[in-house]
């Protein structure tokens, strides 16, 4: 049984009490049969120094959001999902407002999971591309 939208969001974003992603306001916003979106506020907090968004806030966002993703997908009862890399290209800056994080599945393996991922501003201006590959693992019992 497929889960509604509205758990799928409340899930995530209650997974993220006490993480990075609650450091950085990383919040889970949409969610469909093949791809999952956050968002983080631009401010000072995620700023390098000269006041534009860091390039390291924007692949933290990124990888929150498409390791997510596949941990949606996956049986969470038998196996656990990690980034094993992730790839950005920053294409432009922004001060403030939000980044949203798109990521959407490119493959969707039992073992490994690729995934695309649009970070887009406000006015849905191309930020970065990012791509992140993630793997699911046997829990131990």
């Amino acid at each position: 049984m497929p889960l509604s939208k509205e758990n799928v969001i409340a899930q995530a974003n209650a997974a993220c009490k006490n993480t990075l992603m609650e450091t950085l306001e990383i919040e889970v916003v949409d969610y469909g049969e093949n791809f999952l979106v956050a968002r983080m506020p631009v401010n000072s907090r995620v700023h390098q120094p000269d006041g534009v968004l860091h390039g390291g806030a924007t692949a933290a966002l990124a990888e929150s959001v498409g390791s997510f993703a596949s941990h949606i997908f996956i049986d969470t009862e038998q196996f656990f999902v990690r980034g094993i890399e992730i790839s950005a290209n920053h294409l432009k800056s922004i001060r403030e407002g939000f980044v949203y994080a798109k990521a959407t599945f490119v493959h969707k393996g039992k073992t490994t999971q690729l995934l695309d991922i649009k970070v887009t501003d406000d006015a849905n201006n191309l930020i970065s591309v990012c791509k992140l590959s993630t793997i699911s693992l046997p829990k131990k019992r």
